[in-house]
């Protein structure tokens, strides 16, 4: 337990809280407060992923709900001496065993070929972690079953992960690409959601421009539901590893303006997770992955990116 009595100190730090601890410590700092990184607050302080530098000295780093920070700012703008006693407990405990948790629908023609699709198990160590990212890894997996559900099986293998580890370490990501990593030419497509269950507005990918068209044309089965809005920046952090060695990307735009509330505080509850949205991104999900596994042809890879 860390127990410290100071003054406080405002410095700039980029990468807000995951380089604060390194640029506070530079100006000589003992310790390192970071408003909320989040748009709205209702004084809910948000937790998440630091870093340290071995040139400078480790100090306890925390977040400060948006209020507080304001009202420390406020404080020291008026000339106040303000101390502060920060009392810590966090702690990185030695790793333990995990899995990914894998079902599949497998293809009925090129059983090899696989459509990955899902998100993460891990919340962070606040909250129940519903938003992020209980609900994408739900979502994704009740897309699978829908289409288990209405008896409609793809050419070929739609794969729904659960990764672990995500939040502080992606290990869950990596060891799926070490898993698979013979396999990754027959990856025709990695999709991920992890930017909150709300309404999808449409699909952003990174792939050839072969492709985008391919999937342009897809997404415009979506119109009627307001989900056939295909942009450039398909990604996320499980699917990195894989996209890395040339696995196309797709992940979803939701209307996410309230995400920051939420992720990485003690309010992501399941209560913040609309059913109808809920309901809609499954809709979404499943006609996306259904058309992207189903397509007589593969999804082209520019000829830099094939493994």
């Amino acid at each position: 337990m860390t127990h410290l009595d100071c003054d406080v100190l405002i410095v700039g730090a980029g990468g807000a809280g995951m380089y604060a601890a390194i640029a506070a410590a530079r100006a000589g700092a003992v310790a390192s407060l970071i408003r909320s990184v989040a748009s709205y607050s209702i004084r809910s302080p948000h937790t998440g992923a630091m870093r340290y530098d071995s040139t400078v000295t480790r100090i306890p780093a925390a977040a400060l709900g948006a209020e507080d920070a304001m009202m420390l700012h406020r404080m020291i703008n008026r000339g106040e001496r303000v101390v502060v006693r920060l009392t810590m407990g966090a702690q990185t405990l030695p790793d333990a065993p995990s899995r990914n948790v894998v079902a599949e629908l497998v293809g009925r023609e090129h059983p090899d070929e696989v459509v990955v699709m899902g998100g993460h198990i891990d919340s962070w160590d606040v909250g129940a972690g519903a938003m992020d990212d209980a609900g994408g890894v739900v979502v994704s997996w009740e897309a699978v079953r829908l289409l288990q559900r209405l008896g409609l099986r793809p050419r070929r293998t739609i794969r729904v992960v659960g990764w672990t580890n995500e939040e502080n370490g992606l290990r869950g990501g990596l060891a799926y690409r070490d898993a698979h990593q013979g396999e990754l030419a027959n990856h025709i497509l990695a999709f991920e959601s992890d930017g909150g269950v709300f309404r999808t507005r449409g699909f952003g990918f990174n792939g050839s421009d072969s492709a985008m068209t391919m999937v342009r044309q897809a997404g415009s089965l979506l119109r009627r539901i307001g989900a056939d809005s295909i942009s450039r920046g398909g990604g996320g952090a499980d699917i990195g590893p894989i996209v890395q060695l040339g696995v196309p990307a797709l992940s979803p735009n939701v209307a996410g303006e309230r995400y920051f509330w939420f992720h990485h505080s003690q309010g992501d509850t399941v209560d913040k997770l609309d059913p109808a949205d809920m309901s809609q991104c499954v809709a979404a999900f499943a006609v996306m992955m259904y058309v992207m596994a189903d397509m007589p042809e593969r999804l082209p890879r520019s000829a830099s990116a094939t493994r």
